[in-house]
């Protein structure tokens, strides 16, 4: 009997971000992408989250490499917490490898993990599998989506992607490799659905290109643009522009600068040295002569334009007459914050530009029409929805129905989710056990639901503490001490602090009899129900009995 294919996604489906995909045939195991999402509003305190990586953690002897897409923190971001646990080979393009190579070693582990990198159009031989990369336009150069040749068939693998024909960097995609796979038959595409429900086609970077220069034409005072760090692609626009209208250019934010290091270095970056000025320079120069490039697109409080927007910068500060780009959209869930930070620099002077009144960027996905092209050049037998919520994936398959790609072909799953493929069928299995990875501070993985919830109720309705002290007989003696915080003023709220030292004590006479842990659970039960009688709100409940 011949062996199954077993594709299984960690990251990615279901969601924006964290993508992260197994390839798995026997005893030989792809990766593709290890990325982080960034938290929801709600999620307090986590300051990013990585993929589950449960389903390989005893499978880490048969994982052949971790092949990588691209260089954006989504596909990117966990390595150094994958590569923690994991010595696999890394294989990616050289502007990828590059700032790949960043983060390994900010996090101590360059020299731990060998990083191969490679041209679109090679092929890697890996173990039982054939792997192709071919070259797809995104938002950042160097981006690649994989043909992988595996012992049931050909699958393909987009990456990011979009069909631009006039991308930044002057590179267009493969439209001849995806044809030539076509021709050979391709069992399974898994394709990049994060723009499937945007009509049309999407706007080509060239577009971005005129309206900065407009912006650098018509600014009479500094010009701050925001973005991704990683966006080499916008970075070189932007020098370009400040070379033409004579203006120098500082870039600032750590991880922005040791990107363009990178890519400088590697040449993906081309700005001469005269044009380049530190960010404690560009203060002193008149401010028709000065254009910044900054982090914080998602109004990240921690970033340049966060700390910008909150008058916190130790260099900078927003003048009257600044004019501030945010040429990035918003990641989902960070809409509130991003748009906060826009009221903030406009309250500081700043004339604010974002996407939704100028064209400053466009996204680096394909939208309707690209997806059916896609969809029309590979010629699947089988299509698998990738990289998208689930309305995306959802509107994906709901499109390739339109296209004569049969129900029972095409796969629309979430992370965990594994599949099986032979030469003539798809399999859905069921879903496995995980979930979000949160990293708060040095911890990962140690803080889950339960702590977070504890965090959204006191930011809520706040906590309120109560301490009672025993004889040793166990009677309660004396009254119950309590403190709020978050909840009520002290001084205001006597009468309903003295009601609840009343329910304290007709519940602590009530389940006198009961063990220590059980009378605290008692109390702190009454408590709430007494606080939220008397309020409508349920704050965080600690009763100590000592």
């Amino acid at each position: 009997m011949t062996s199954k294919l077993r594709i299984v996604p960690l990251g990615g489906l279901g969601e924006i971000g964290k993508n992260m995909t197994v390839i798995e045939y026997e005893d030989e195991i792809l990766v593709i992408d290890a990325g982080i999402m960034f938290p929801e509003s709600d999620m307090l305190g986590i300051d990013i989250i990585i993929p589950d990586f449960t389903y390989l953690r005893d499978k880490t002897d048969k994982i052949r490499a971790i092949l990588v897409t691209h260089g954006h923190e989504d596909h990117i971001g966990a390595l150094p917490h994958f590569m923690a646990e994991v010595d696999a080979p890394i294989y990616a393009t050289a502007l990828t490898a590059g700032l790949i190579e960043v983060k390994l070693r900010q996090a101590g582990l360059l020299s731990d993990v060998d990083i191969h990198t490679f041209q679109a159009g090679e092929t890697l031989e890996l173990g039982c599998f054939t792997v192709e990369p071919f070259h797809v336009a995104h938002s950042i150069p160097d981006c690649v989506g994989f043909g992988i040749t595996t012992p049931v068939g050909l699958i393909v693998h987009t990456g990011d992607y979009k069909f631009d024909h006039t991308p930044a960097d002057g590179w267009p995609p493969d439209f001849a490799k995806l044809a030539e796979f076509s021709q050979r038959g391709v069992l399974a595409l898994l394709a990049d659905s994060t723009n499937a429900d945007r009509p049309g086609w999407t706007p080509s970077e060239m577009v971005v290109a005129r309206a900065l220069d407009d912006v650098f034409r018509t600014a009479e005072g500094r010009i701050i643009i925001a973005t991704f760090a990683s966006l080499i692609s916008r970075i070189q626009q932007v020098a370009d522009l400040a070379e033409k209208y004579g203006r120098k250019l500082a870039i600032t934010g750590r991880s922005m600068r040791e990107n363009a290091k990178m890519a400088r270095r590697l040449g993906y970056l081309e700005i001469p040295d005269h044009l380049l000025i530190d960010v404690d320079d560009a203060v002193k120069l008149p401010q028709h002569e000065v254009a910044i490039m900054a982090t914080g697109s998602q109004g990240e409080p921690s970033a340049v334009m966060g700390r910008l927007a909150r008058g916190r910068h130790r260099n900078l500060s927003i003048l009257e007459g600044d004019t501030v780009v945010f040429s990035a959209y918003p990641i989902p869930g960070n809409e509130e914050v991003v748009f906060r930070t826009i009221n903030q620099l406009f309250r500081r002077g700043a004339n604010v530009l974002y996407e939704r009144i100028a064209p400053v960027h466009v996204s680096g996905h394909a939208s309707q029409e690209e997806m059916k092209l896609m969809i029309n050049l590979v010629r699947p037998q089988f299509l698998i929805p990738i990289h998208g919520e689930l309305r995306h994936l959802k509107q994906h398959a709901e499109m390739a129905l339109h296209m004569d790609i049969p129900q029972e072909n095409i796969a629309v799953i979430e992370n965990g989710t594994p599949l099986e493929l032979t030469e003539s069928s798809l399999e859905i299995l069921p879903r496995m056990p995980g979930g979000y990875v949160f990293v708060d501070g040095a911890s990962v993985g140690e803080i889950g639901w339960p702590v977070v919830r504890d965090r959204e109720a006191l930011a809520q309705s706040g906590v309120v503490f109560a301490v009672l002290a025993t004889s040793d007989a166990g009677k309660i003696v004396g009254q119950p001490e309590i403190i709020s915080r978050g909840f009520v003023n002290p001084k205001e709220s006597d009468e309903l602090l003295k009601g609840a030292a009343e329910a304290i004590l007709r519940a602590a006479d009530v389940y006198s009899k009961m063990k220590r842990d059980k009378l605290n659970e008692a109390i702190e039960d009454a408590l709430s129900r007494y606080l939220y009688a008397e309020t409508g709100r349920r704050p965080l409940v600690h009763v100590v009995v000592k």
